[in-house]
């Protein structure tokens, strides 16, 4: 079988792999629903996934150790995994194939020539893993605030003597060498400033924005959030916050792939940017192979189908080439193949970079996160009405871990989870949020699915009994992820006198966290009213009266009528006409009688919070039958995740560490 064919039959499988994990990420005891499934498996492949996320944290989640076999193979093979594996890839392929097959063979040569902006993702690398990497000046600033001077001074010295020896013989460009050197000894030199001028500051901390643009955790969203959801509209998966967002970025990703073949490849992936660094030191290579080196005949057909752009009859820019395998079988002298020595034309093995855009991309990196973080100015790092689910880490350590991929959006059961769009800031985009008003009912008490498929412990997994304070986790009691408050001038029973106990009646914890006083108020319109006759029987009366116009249904068994008795010897109100009254019981002993004047008072059962008990769960607030802004809202305070959030004495536990 040709290489091409199992090259095909490769990428077909990991795409529907993909498709399938989507799929299957939903709650069920159906055999095709979460039951074991490795859903997260591709994305625990993609090596930049777990790179970012030691950059932010200093640790490797054991999932994410499948990256390690990525980049070990990638090292031995090549560009493997972006020409055989990554299902963005393949999508962006199809398209390419689709759009050539319309283009004259002119216009399909150049849109497959090289060109200079593909160096752009390894600019936007150096950007990402530089915003991830600031964490690593931590320990420097810690170092200098005690007077500790030496590891900025050794960045600067080992920065450079790397500039001026160029880093060995077969590295980079000679400007990118220089780079490099001088990168980090300007690295060890803001550190060693930054260290005096801001001690501990929040600037310094990473921030982990590989998700934006890494192309596994783009698909997985766009799949799981769009596509899915918009073949099957009847469905409730639907997600209502974001779509456009997610959706559009991934149309235009396709529809760029039509004008310039896998154009998100070439110039914008920061994963096959990381790849194609690797893979400057693999031991088989693509390229010509013919002894003296006079074989080509410069037909230029080995262009033609070429996927990474890479120039394989020249100088073949191996760092480019994804091993699309197109080249040989296209190649009529048939003098490219794949073999463990270099291609006989030569081969340029890295990006061609320089210093200045290294320089400039590693700077934007730096800069840009604190940028985005000016609008906290006071460094408060959280917003009261951001929630985050169950188990997520403090918000400086979820964002060092979310990749923005949206499983636990696609998973939970409620799909009250939803994407961040500009509520978390820019640092926060695409990040899981709750949102009570959405989905079919509030985050479920005894649901902790979320955090059973986040690859990265952003969210990281609970046991039942933790999540719902039971078993050895009495003493610390349930999970909090916030607490409602109640907004008397929106709520029913207290701003407008009508009965309502629906966020009494769904909260589901036990002994409830919302309670209700009883009181009685006169209705408005009603304080007066003239008893014309009473028709009084064994366990019920009927009084004729005069009544204004009304639209209260007065007869709901909320409503009583009092007397000249007072409240207390007053009647249930069971029926109304338009001159006639029934009431239950005696009209005697509420001191009814012709003549005496009567008011109707509405009974009213208002509710109340209890800080001690509420977990935060948004029954109450998705319930809330007041239309736009609940009368009961849901807020991040009193949250589990951060003492520091806790409004009474003893309801705040220890922050969450992973």
């Amino acid at each position: 079988m040709r290489l091409v064919n199992v090259r095909r039959i490769c990428q077909a499988f990991f795409l529907l792999l993909l498709i399938w994990s989507c799929l299957v990420t939903t709650l069920g005891d159906r055999w095709f629903e979460l039951r074991g499934w490795p859903v997260s498996w591709l994305l625990e492949l993609d090596p930049l996934v777990g790179l970012a996320t030691v950059l932010t944290t200093g640790s490797l989640y054991k999932g994410l150790l499948w990256g390690t076999l990525t980049l070990a193979l990638t090292a031995l093979l090549g560009r493997f995994f972006c020409g055989w594996i990554c299902p963005l890839g393949t999508l962006q392929q199809m398209v390419g194939v689709w759009a050539d097959k319309r283009r004259r063979k002119k216009a399909r040569a150049q849109g497959r020539q090289t060109h200079p902006g593909q160096r752009i993702k390894y600019l936007l690398l150096i950007g990402l893993l530089t915003m991830a990497a600031v964490e690593l000046a931590r320990p420097l600033v810690a170092m200098v605030a005690m007077g500790g001077w030496i590891p900025p001074v050794v960045a600067i010295c080992t920065g450079l003597v790397l500039s001026l020896t160029q880093w060995g013989n077969r590295s980079w460009s000679g400007s990118a060498r220089h780079a490099i050197g001088w990168t980090m000894a300007a690295a060890g030199g803001i550190g060693l400033v930054l260290g005096i001028l801001l001690p501990g500051h929040r600037l310094l901390s990473a921030g982990l924005q590989t998700g934006l643009l890494d192309p596994i955790p783009l698909l997985y969203r766009s799949i799981s959030l769009v596509i899915l959801p918009l073949m099957a509209p009847g469905s409730e998966t639907i997600i209502l916050t974001g779509g456009l967002l997610t959706g559009g970025v991934f149309i235009l990703v396709l529809a760029l792939s039509a004008w310039r073949p896998r154009f998100y490849c070439r110039y914008v992936c920061p994963l096959g940017a990381l790849l194609g660094i690797t893979a400057r030191w693999s031991l088989w290579r693509m390229g010509r192979r013919d002894s003296d080196g006079e074989g080509c005949t410069h037909c230029g057909r080995c262009d033609h189908h070429c996927e990474g752009a890479c120039a394989p009859a020249e100088q073949i820019r191996w760092s480019e080439c994804v091993l699309c395998y197109n080249c040989p079988d296209d190649c009529p002298e048939r003098i490219l193949g794949y073999a463990a020595t270099p291609s006989t034309s030569g081969e340029i093995a890295g990006p061609d970079l320089n210093r200045r855009a290294v320089m400039t991309a590693a700077a934007s990196g730096a800069i840009l996160l604190p940028l985005a973080r000016l609008s906290d100015p006071l460094g408060v790092g959280w917003r009261p009405d951001l929630v985050r689910p169950p188990g997520a880490l403090t918000e400086s350590e979820f964002l060092n871990r979310c990749i923005k991929c949206g499983q636990c959006i696609s998973v939970c059961p409620t799909h009250v989870i939803q994407p961040a769009v500009l509520e978390a800031g820019l640092e926060g985009l695409w990040t899981p949020r709750l949102d009570f008003r959405l989905g079919t009912s509030g985050c479920q008490h005894n649901c902790i699915a979320c955090g059973h498929v986040c690859p990265t412990a952003a969210i990281r997994p609970l046991a039942l009994e933790e999540r719902m304070g039971t078993g050895s986790f009495t003493t610390t009691g349930p999970i909090r992820i916030g607490m409602a408050f109640m907004d008397r001038g929106r709520c029913l029973p207290w701003a407008m006198g009508t009965p309502c106990i629906v966020c009494q009646e769904n909260c589901p914890v036990s002994p409830k966290a919302i309670t209700t006083r009883t009181v009685f108020e006169p209705v408005a319109g009603l304080e007066q009213l003239r008893v014309n006759r009473v028709e009084s029987g064994i366990k019920s009366a009927s009084i004729q009266l005069k009544l204004p116009p009304t639209r209260r249904p007065l007869a709901g068994g909320d409503y009583v009528l009092a007397g000249p008795a007072g409240l207390n010897h007053a009647l249930r109100i069971t029926g109304l006409q338009a001159d006639r009254m029934e009431l239950a019981g005696d009209p005697a002993a509420a001191g009814l009688d012709q003549g005496s004047l009567a008011s109707a008072h509405v009974q009213l059962q208002q509710p109340f919070v209890a800080p001690h008990r509420c977990i935060g769960c948004g029954v109450c607030q998705h319930e809330c039958p007041v239309r736009g802004r609940a009368a009961i809202r849901v807020t991040a305070e009193n949250e589990t995740r951060s003492r520091a959030h806790a409004l009474l004495a003893g309801t705040g536990l220890p922050e969450i560490k992973e």
